[in-house]
């Protein structure tokens, strides 16, 4: 009897440390990665996610990581809208159907957040860029700064102020440069920047403004210079959110963590962009 009162600890104490041990065990493995709870455990089968994004990422999203966003999830389809964040945002006020909207800044995202539109609790500022002046990639134009634009004799071609952040940008920096009244009258609109892009390598224009991802995805132009750091006076900021009329806010969100893997940002780099630190 002695002898099992004696055992009885000893035995509720190894039994302890077994438990201990394979608990820790379990975790660190899970650490390591011994299990991936992501892709299998999200069901999207069916789902939809209709995506409005600024046009400065189609080369991106269309190549690689819509194609590897549904292959990572069989049976989802991400149908996307390209098109200058203003153009975007007018549409979405006027009931285009989007689950999530990426800007190339965030003065279309805020707009959106106090119409009540996007889920401000979504918003994620996730990438930058940088504004670039491009010409023809056989040009052989002396221009070789943004200062040089006011001597210019043919167009130097933008997108519209108005609706375009890459247009704000470009007004900005003339503004900010003291060139703007030497440059206005030179100045050609484009529609978008793929039209900017043709525009200057097809000499309609003699130069252009354009985002550095844009410029890196073409080989008939070629860059003179980027814009000076203090010729804006904001980063070139891309928000990403979830609307809040969303058809499936869970596959739209699986679709926004999905960006922030390394895998994604590792494209986006390759196309130019920046990821974006707090």
């Amino acid at each position: 009897m002695k002898s099992i009162r004696k055992i009885l600890p000893l035995a509720i104490l190894a039994l302890i440390i077994i438990v201990s041990v394979s608990a820790v065990s379990a975790g660190f493995f899970d650490f390591l990665g011994g299990e991936d709870n992501t892709a299998s455990d999200v069901n999207l089968t069916g789902e939809e996610i209709n995506l409005a994004a600024a046009g400065s990422l189609k080369n991106a999203f269309d190549d690689q990581l819509i194609p590897m966003f549904e292959e990572k999830y069989p049976g989802v389809t991400v149908t996307p809208n390209y098109a200058a964040p203003g153009n975007l945002q007018t549409q979405m006020e006027n009931g285009l159907e989007a689950d999530v909207f990426i800007s190339a800044s965030n003065k279309e995202m805020d707009a959106l957040v106090e119409e009540g539109i996007i889920d401000n609790a979504t918003n994620v500022q996730y990438l930058e860029n940088k504004v670039v002046l491009i010409v023809p990639a056989d040009s052989d134009s002396n221009i070789s700064s943004f200062d040089d634009l006011k001597d210019v004799d043919g167009e130097i071609v933008i997108a519209n102020p108005e609706a375009a952040p890459l247009g704000r940008h470009a007004k900005e920096i003339f503004t900010n440069l003291g060139i703007w009244n030497d440059v206005e009258s030179k100045l050609s609109i484009g529609t978008d920047v793929q039209d900017i892009l043709n525009q200057v390598s097809q000499h309609s224009g003699e130069c252009g403004i354009v985002f550095a991802t844009d410029a890196k995805a073409r080989d008939d132009v070629k860059v003179v210079c980027e814009a000076p750091e203090d010729a804006l006076k904001t980063k070139i900021i891309y928000p990403v959110a979830i609307t809040t009329n969303a058809t499936n806010p869970d596959a739209a969100q699986t679709f926004i963590d999905f960006l922030q893997t390394p895998e994604a940002q590792d494209v986006f780099v390759d196309y130019g962009f920046i990821i974006h630190e707090e």
